[in-house]
């Protein structure tokens, strides 16, 4: 079964290597992440996907394969082994075989397959080892563990932490005050300040000329408050391989609120196509039109699209890219409408700046955006504020 789903990674264009499975199934069978979910999904996914782009296509297949199995017993399982090396001859570069045949070849491959194999000797229906169907195992369905996670079935005790087939993403914190102020500090350079309302601030240069002027009779001249009058659509990519930079985008969320009145912000993943979200819990439910954001949102809003920009650049360029629903239009053209209407528009990305130019989608990014993408540093928040306080569209 795990050799099913391996092969699966592979035929979609997953770039996961034998040595990646076997690693795997050694550190299942040594029992690594025993009986704690969040070490079995990273382990799972730190194992086979060495590259952030891959991240969120592998967790779609994932909950696709597992979909409705009854995972049975992995002691009766049988290796097939005349299929595996067609499956290999098929799937698997030059440069690959060559690295099988250093590895002992594919006979010694089989060899360590059965061995593995051959340690899953309990019975898994109703015991307590890794995957079964019913008893105690934290994997599977119909059973119970207090960290338990279902694959497939209906479920039994419903105390499953997690569902595969549902992928759940987190509201940035909008509250963060640590280590927020320098990020403040940089975003203040988009402050554009005019005197508008009441007035209930003492003008104090004006008031000493006029008392002069009338001999010392004190006259008072009073003038509105300086406000600053940027309005803001700050778009937060979320899920999948931007995980890892959770606590920054929560700070700059966090200091954005405080510096900018008029703020709006809604999330897309990866790609920003023909909807938008506001609450991650309701994303599925709860949607709003690409289009009505467009519309409802003069060419005065500057545009902050927050996100690694690492994907498969298929999810950018073409239509039914998504990894997540079919798109009618693909994200480029969506991207090409918000640069088109904006003329103050930039692209924060928080990943590494020294790897983006070995990243196809981050250059496609780059490229619409013509090159108004800077790096979620404080430097790199400082140059996109001026950029987004220029009154010209860049060329």
């Amino acid at each position: 079964m795990f050799l099913d789903f391996f092969l699966l990674l592979r035929e979609e264009g997953l770039p996961v290597t034998i040595t990646e499975y076997l690693h795997l199934l050694e550190a299942l069978n040594e029992k690594v992440v025993e009986y704690s979910v969040d070490d079995f999904y990273y382990l799972s996914r730190t194992t086979l996907v060495k590259n952030e782009q891959f991240l969120d296509r592998y967790d779609i297949l994932f909950a696709q394969y597992f979909n409705g199995v009854q995972l049975e017993d992995l002691s009766d399982a049988k290796i097939d082994e005349d299929w595996i090396k067609k499956e290999i001859d098929r799937l698997f570069s030059d440069e690959e075989k060559k690295m099988i045949e250093k590895m002992g070849g594919l006979d010694k491959l089989m060899e360590r397959f059965k061995e593995l194999l051959e340690k899953q000797k309990e019975r898994h229906q109703g015991g307590n080892t890794w995957i079964g169907t019913g008893g105690t195992s934290p994997f599977g369905n119909g059973g119970y563990n207090p960290e338990g996670i279902r694959i497939g079935g209906s479920g039994g005790g419903k105390s499953a932490i997690k569902v595969w087939e549902k992928r759940d993403f987190q509201n940035y914190a909008s509250d963060v005050e640590l280590n927020t102020r320098n990020i403040k500090m940089a975003l203040r350079r988009l402050r554009i300040l005019t005197r508008e309302g009441i007035e209930d601030e003492l003008d104090l240069h004006t008031t000493i000329e006029k008392t002069c002027k009338n001999a010392g009779y004190l006259d008072i001249e009073m003038q509105a408050s300086k406000k600053n009058k940027v309005k803001i659509l700050l778009f937060f990519d979320v899920g999948g391989s931007m995980d890892p930079y959770i606590d920054i985008c929560e700070q700059l969320f966090s200091a954005a609120k405080t510096e900018f009145k008029h703020l709006e912000f809604f999330y897309f993943h990866n790609c920003i196509y023909g909807s938008v979200w506001k609450n991650n819990e309701l994303r599925h439910q709860d949607r709003i039109p690409t289009f009505e954001i467009l519309h409802k949102y003069n060419s005065d809003y500057r545009i902050i699209f927050v996100g690694d920009a690492t994907m498969s650049p298929y999810e950018i360029t073409a239509n039914g890219g998504s990894v997540e629903h079919f798109n009618d239009e693909s994200g480029a053209t969506w991207l090409n409408r918000f640069v088109e209407k904006y003329k103050n528009i930039v692209w924060l990305n928080p990943s590494n700046e020294y790897f983006w130019d070995d990243i196809p989608s981050v250059q496609i990014i780059k490229q619409i955006f013509k090159d108004r993408m800077y790096a979620l540093t404080l430097d790199g928040i400082s140059n996109a504020m001026k950029t987004l306080k220029k009154n010209k569209r860049a060329v």
